[in-house]
């Protein structure tokens, strides 16, 4: 509650502390005022390791951990529970730097067009997601969390709330706005009868039953499209984000530009997009200069 932490990274941080004395349990520790350092790396090489019970964890899992076993014993000591910080020194692991997944342009008008393909008020919803998503740059959670009053169509915009309930507004481009616009229209009454209730206010994404859209519902809308559309790989909405971003640099967007509208609190984490954008400027650069080939 005092970082304003998402309910899901709460909900992970619990799992961690949970396995956490768990294995405490095990090694006979029964309190934190008993914990040895050792005790800690020792929790990290089990979870690089697993067991019976857990497959080993990736470095950026892991990592995740030991933040969380960190937090709870520098809590315990400036709580006065302990009288040192065993923890301290037990460095999470540097998770191996990955180039964000994205796709050309030509493939995200495809998946966006098979999503529309469905026939009745489930293909312009889906739709309507999809352009939301790609358009927006918007996280899953995010879209399926926006409300109708959310959208300012006057304005073309549109504001999510992302991580630890932080809102940014974002624009909303034509596609985008038109595709809601005829899901509005055409397709939310219709969900929206399903439930019994009215059509004013409430979640923008309905499902079947009328009741707002889960992620998991979102996650399959996605993958189905894929489907259809013939794509081959891993597609997930998370990809739509990269590729929201990583468009937008390639078309020339300031990277301080594109952390606003990501909603990353630092410009760091989106400078893992310039890593993209550099492979298509060589790949431009070698087919454009006259003198690039050797």
């Amino acid at each position: 509650m005092e970082r304003g932490l998402a309910a899901n990274t709460i909900a992970s941080y619990r799992r961690d502390l949970r396995r956490y004395t768990e294995y405490l349990d095990t090694a006979g520790v029964r309190g934190l005022g008993e914990v040895a350092e050792s005790d800690v790396a020792g929790f990290l090489a089990a979870l690089r390791r697993g067991d019976d019970d857990h497959p080993p964890l990736s470095a950026t899992s892991a990592a995740r951990a030991v933040v969380a076993v960190r937090g709870l014993h520098k809590f315990a000591l400036l709580d006065g529970l302990v009288i040192d910080d065993v923890a301290h020194e037990v460095r999470p692991p540097a998770p191996a730097r990955r180039l964000p997944k994205a796709v050309p342009v030509e493939t995200v008008v495809a998946l966006i067009e098979a999503a529309g393909s469905l026939e009745g008020p489930r293909g312009l919803r889906d739709r309507a997601l999809l352009e939301v998503l790609y358009g927006t740059g918007a996280r899953i959670s995010e879209a399926v969390g926006l409300a109708v009053d959310d959208l300012d169509r006057g304005q073309a915009t549109v504001r999510l709330s992302g991580k630890g309930g932080k809102e940014r507004i974002v624009p909303v481009g034509s596609f985008a706005l038109r595709a809601v616009e005829e899901y509005l229209v055409r397709a939310r009454p219709a969900l929206a009868a399903n439930s019994g209730g009215g059509v004013r206010g409430g979640a923008l994404f309905l499902n079947v039953r009328g009741g707002p859209l889960s992620r998991q519902s979102a996650w399959s809308i996605l993958r189905a499209a894929a489907e259809r559309a013939g794509l081959s790989g891993e597609i997930s909405p998370h990809t739509l984000r990269h590729c929201f971003a990583t468009h937008l640099l390639d078309g020339g967007a300031d990277v301080r530009v594109v952390q606003e509208l990501l909603g990353h609190a630092s410009v760091t984490t989106t400078q893992v997009y310039t890593l993209v954008t550099v492979d298509r400027l060589r790949e431009v650069y070698a087919t454009s200069h006259p003198r690039a080939l050797t």
